[in-house]
């Protein structure tokens, strides 16, 4: 638990001591056995009604509000990744193409992956870095609204959730308001205005490695003429648009799985989940309050965005991603184990270590045609770290091997929930057409198309299943169709015609750049994440992480490729 929250005593549970049985003798306490008459019974049964719709109510507004906050934080965070090591990428990708590359190729694969890679990594952080605080907001937010309703909060127990029964159709209507909002997703801030910053750092660089004042060089490389600063402004803009595109192909509903599994299925409808909350939060909330003065505005209101947050809708916007997951480890007096030293993001790191591990096992089990095991690794990867979507794919890989067409679905729906990538569609298309889903694989695989029109796998995959008198089938039918791909009519192959045959949107056309494309421009390049070294602790047989003292624990040092901002290269594609 983190520090802030560590002065929180768990409830004990009293129990009652046992009462030795007792035999009922006639004409005493005969009452107790007769039922209550059936009116006091509905009663009963329509309060505990009553109380359960509270409860679903408090639970589904606090994980709506997470949902936002994740996407509007995240947002903040993408934006800074734009304005920060875009440049420095971008310089990069100069250094090896040019100046006009990358407004050429800022939407090529490559480019893409990479982003994928990093923010995938990103989002794994989202839960631990956005829950705490988001459940802190919503429950000043319900405060808030508790006390404008004249009820009670406790300074030690917080607010009790029963005490707004009588408000219940108040909630509910913030409830149904929340709910027919947008589903929440990744989009620049409009507060945050244009990465003028970004250009003006980007273009410096340049200007001093090689422009014409640029003591490094006598004359400029070719293509560094007068027209550099605008292929150099067009080609940042252009990767910027190219990073939000990205961020947006991830849902935030697929993040915070802890939270979100405490929201849902662990979360009781009898009030105990919501009193606990209160309990948790009514410490800081009030320690916030006197330290710095009960703030008004956007960081009280009760919208459904979030409450308490710095600089609220402006430059200022708390962004949790700039603050250290260093929360501290636990305070138990016990205390000089491993297991107590180590922050949140060491054991975020650990985590991740112990995942990858289990991939790398079951890719080398995959690659030998062992694909019994490589289920076993994929699906322990996954447990451990289950916020990386690309377990479930390696997972979908194996059990398509196997013919294993439901759990192969199953896997890729999962790994969609967090990315909808091309390999997810891909993969359930071919598990769906084995089960006979056939509108569903066609539904699949345009969305596959979509996110990458020159796809051939999934040209060849749709053309296969669609029938000749029948390839308009943009919405997917009731009905179900069996066609073999020897008895498709061969589909036109050449450009356009193709996409024309086959209902899909035609990949769209770079607008007209003011500059020639220039030979360099046609370049194709890789981008590697640099391998990052970690000492893993070897944990001895027998042992566990809180048994073990500093000095007992040993290490081996081991490389694993963690995707980030920092660590890359860019080079010239080779073959």
């Amino acid at each position: 638990m983190p520090a802030k929250y560590s002065h929180v005593k768990k409830r004990t549970t009293t129990n009652p001591k046992k009462k030795a049985a007792t035999t009922i003798q006639p004409g005493k306490d005969s009452n107790r056995h007769k039922k209550f008459p059936s009116h006091i019974d509905k009663t009963i049964t329509n309060a505990m009604s009553a109380v359960s719709q509270l409860e679903r109510a408090i639970a589904k507004i606090f994980l709506i509000r997470f949902e936002q906050d994740i996407a509007r934080l995240f947002s903040t965070h993408v934006f800074c990744v734009a304005l920060i090591h875009l440049p420095t990428f971008m310089m990069r990708c100069i250094t090896v193409g040019g100046p006009s590359w990358v407004a050429y190729n800022a939407e090529c694969e490559e480019i893409k992956d990479f982003f994928r890679s990093v923010v995938s990594m990103d989002l794994r952080q989202a839960g631990e870095r956005v829950s705490t605080k988001s459940v802190l907001w919503s429950y000043t937010a319900l405060r808030e609204f508790a006390l404008s309703n004249n009820v009670p909060v406790c300074r030690k127990r917080g607010l009790h959730s029963l005490r707004l029964l009588p408000h219940y159709d108040s909630l509910k209507v913030h409830l149904d308001s929340l709910e027919a909002m947008p589903h929440a997703s990744f989009t620049k801030p409009p507060h945050l205005g244009a990465l003028t910053e970004g250009l003006e750092a980007l273009e410096e660089a340049c200007e001093l490695k090689y422009g014409e004042k640029s003591p490094l060089r006598s004359t400029p490389p070719p293509g560094w003429d007068h027209q550099w600063r605008i292929k150099v402004r067009m080609g940042y803009e252009r990767l910027a648009q190219t990073l939000w595109r990205v961020a947006r192909e991830f849902d935030v509903s697929g993040y915070g799985c802890v939270l979100r599994e405490k929201l849902t299925t662990k979360w009781c409808d009898c009030g105990c989940s919501t009193d606990h909350l209160g309990e948790v939060c009514e410490k800081t909330v009030r320690e916030d309050e006197e330290g710095s003065g009960v703030r008004s505005g956007k960081q009280r209101e009760w919208d459904g965005r979030g409450s308490g947050v710095l600089g609220w809708e402006t430059e200022e916007e708390e962004d949790i991603w700039d603050i250290d997951l260093d929360f501290g480890g636990s305070d138990s007096e016990e205390g000089e184990g491993f297991g107590s030293e180590m922050t949140i993001a060491q054991m975020m790191e650990i985590r991740f270590i112990k995942a990858e591990r289990e991939k790398e096992f079951g890719n080398t089990a995959f690659r030998r045609g062992d694909y019994q095991r490589a289920v076993k690794h994929y699906k322990a990867a996954h447990s451990i770290e289950p916020e990386l979507p690309h377990y479930q794919l390696n997972l979908a890989a194996a059990h398509l091997k196997l013919s294993d067409w439901l759990e192969a679905e199953e896997a890729c729906t999962k790994a969609l929930g967090q990315h909808r990538s091309i390999k997810g569609y891909y993969r359930r298309s071919k598990a769906r057409r084995m089960l006979g889903k056939l509108d569903d694989a066609v539904q699949d695989l345009r969305a596959a198309l979509k996110i990458q029109p020159s796809n051939n796998e999934a040209l060849d995959e749709l053309l296969s299943i669609l029938p000749p008198d029948d390839s308009s089938r943009l919405v997917p039918s009731s009905s179900s169709f069996a066609t073999s791909s020897s008895s498709t009519s061969p589909a036109p192959r050449n450009g356009g015609s193709l996409y024309d045959h086959l209902h899909l949107p035609k990949p769209k056309q770079l607008k007209q750049l003011p500059f020639a494309r220039s030979s360099n421009d046609d370049k194709k390049i890789k981008v590697s994440s640099i391998p990052v070294s970690y000492e893993v602790p070897m944990m001895p047989s027998g042992k566990t992480a809180t048994e073990l003292k500093p000095k007992d624990l040993k290490t081996r040092t081991e490389s694993f490729v963690f995707p980030s901002w920092e660590k890359y290269t860019v080079r010239l594609a080779t073959g």
